[in-house]
């Protein structure tokens, strides 16, 4: 994986070099510097923020080291998802009382795992749809409290993201912080006598703890934090799909032209052609139709 490589990329550079250069790691490894530092930061994560916020933080980054779902696979399901869906709304949005009140039980959904699995856009997907089965709204009005919803959403993901760049940027100050009761415990060893090399290993011992800050900072934390935010802008693009297509819908236009609308709206690394978007509804039909015949 990409993530496996860019931490293998920085540590043996940063690390490696340090030995070429002549170094010795056991220098580097300072574990109350660590505890101090790591310590200071964990603290300040949870002093500054509510719960909800420090769980969906832990969530992000169990997910970071998986794949993104994100795939063409998945952009095939969603789309052939919302497509089955319109076609059943044609009937009327009663119709899709079924299958939105408890998806995780409907035959519609159970055919698209990856779509079922993601909480919070299967969440967007039939809180959507039991709004326009409420009452007759327009495409205007819709579209505006989609972006609303979508930017309070987009909001809420990013705020983990956020919180934890607050921590890298302040970890350069727990190093300079460690650092100086470092300095500190070596002043207490000249006051006991304690002679120059001795001193010069403490001191040593200190500075280290700014290097761990620094290294926490922009090698780690920060990047950690920009990948983060790109797996939220991921879920963002799948919701945006969704909404496009129920503007589309709530405007008129037939399911295939909504379903395209939304299509175009997907990032350019997975999105179908809109031949490619055809031939997905038209297999899918055959199957049906086939097993309907069966």
């Amino acid at each position: 994986m990409l993530q496996l490589l860019g931490i293998f990329i920085v540590l043996g550079t940063v690390f490696g070099g340090f030995v070429l250069s002549g170094g010795q790691l056991g220098v580097i490894w300072q574990p109350m510097e660590v505890f101090i530092i790591a310590g200071a930061g964990l603290g300040a994560l949870v002093l500054g923020n509510p719960k909800h916020i420090l769980s969906e933080l832990w969530l992000q980054l169990r997910n970071v080291m998986s794949q993104t779902k994100q795939t063409v696979e998945f952009q095939r399901q969603l789309l052939l998802l919302m497509y089955e869906l319109l076609l059943t709304a044609s009937g009327g949005l009663k119709a899709l009382d079924a299958h939105v009140e408890k998806p995780k039980d409907s035959p519609l959904f159970q055919r698209y795992p990856l779509v079922l699995a993601d909480a919070k856009l299967l969440h967007f997907i039939v809180d959507n749809f039991r709004l326009m089965a409420m009452g007759k709204i327009s495409s205007h009005e819709l579209e505006g409290v989609l972006d609303q919803e979508l930017e309070t959403i987009q909001e809420e993901l990013l705020q983990p993201a956020k919180s934890l760049g607050k921590i890298a940027e302040a970890m350069p100050g727990f190093g300079i912080l460690a650092a100086v009761l470092g300095i500190v415990m070596a002043m207490s060893y000249v006051a006991d006598g304690a002679t120059a090399g001795e001193i010069a290993v403490k001191v040593g011992a200190a500075m280290v703890g700014t290097f761990i800050g620094i290294f926490l900072c922009y090698g780690v934390l920060d990047p950690l934090c920009n990948f983060m935010k790109q797996r939220v802008m991921e879920h963002i693009a799948a919701m945006e799909c969704v909404k496009v297509v129920l503007v589309a819908h709530v405007a008129g236009k037939p399911p295939l032209l909504s379903i395209d609308a939304g299509r175009r709206l997907v990032p350019l690394n997975i999105k179908p052609s809109f031949a490619a978007l055809e031939t997905w509804i038209t297999d899918m039909t055959a199957r049906e139709t086939g097993g309907a015949r069966a």
